[in-house]
């Protein structure tokens, strides 16, 4: 069980908002880190508290080993936000990896009465839609290349052999985790869900973004923006205006 000291690590507040009265949770996509939703916080502390999860393996954790299941990932997650507070309603975003975490972690919280009122899917396929991926079984070179490729690593990383080859084990174990990652037969949540994709993601059709549907008994709604798998980078602005608006209606 994650203790509140622990949940620390775990849970990464940048801007804190003691007059919130909602808190928005971030799920980073393999590879990622807390600080990649650094922009989101400071762009929505006056709306909401915004969190950021901080998985094992990187950054100032970069000495833990990385966890290669999105079951252990979603647990250990979970039991971070019972620890960390869990006085305000929660909103769920998650990005690529991120977004299947999200839906994980909100099905632990919901057997506890704890779901959280929204999850935000963004550039992910639907729990439930399976391709055959091994980039988790390539030589580091190979995963270099699909981090290239998909252009969402910081290009000081990805140009500094010596920090590249620190951050490959937890990547590795990232892609590990997301590609062995099965749903369960009619997984659900109760939360709403909205799937938010690039028109031109190499890793989420727009017909495997809309197969989220199902895994909603709540109010489903699918935005689609110009971009591939990083389109939130590009459309930054857009991203956070749907998420103000979420809090603001």
């Amino acid at each position: 069980m994650t203790t509140a000291a622990s949940a620390d690590l775990w849970v990464r507040s940048y801007h804190p908002a003691p007059d919130a009265t909602a808190r928005l949770v971030c799920f980073p996509h393999a590879g990622g880190s807390a600080s990649f939703y650094f922009p989101v916080s400071a762009a929505l502390s006056t709306v909401a508290d915004v969190v950021a999860v901080q998985y094992p393996g990187r950054q100032d954790r970069h000495t833990e080993k990385g966890i290669e299941s999105i079951a252990e990932l979603a647990d250990r997650a979970a039991d971070a936000l019972r620890s960390h507070d869990d006085s305000l309603p929660l909103t769920f975003f998650g990005h690529s990896m991120g977004a299947v975490l999200a839906f994980e972690v909100a099905r632990r919280l919901e057997r506890d009465g704890r779901a959280p009122v929204h999850v935000f899917a963004s550039g992910r396929r639907a729990p439930s839609s399976h391709r055959p991926e091994n980039v988790h079984q390539r030589d580091d070179d190979g995963v270099i290349a699909e981090m290239r490729k998909l252009s969402g690593t910081d290009p000081r990383v990805l140009g500094d052999d010596e920090v590249l080859r620190m951050v490959l084990p937890a990547i590795r174990s990232d892609y590990t985790a997301i590609e062995t990652y099965r749903a369960e037969p009619g997984a659900q949540i109760g939360s709403p869900i909205t799937v938010l994709v690039g028109d031109d993601d190499p890793r989420t059709t727009l017909d495997e973004a809309r197969a989220w549907e199902p895994h909603t008994l709540g109010t489903f709604d699918m935005k689609v923006f110009p971009g591939g798998h990083f389109y939130l980078t590009d459309h930054a602005q857009e991203v956070i205006a749907v998420l103000k608006a979420h809090f603001t209606s």
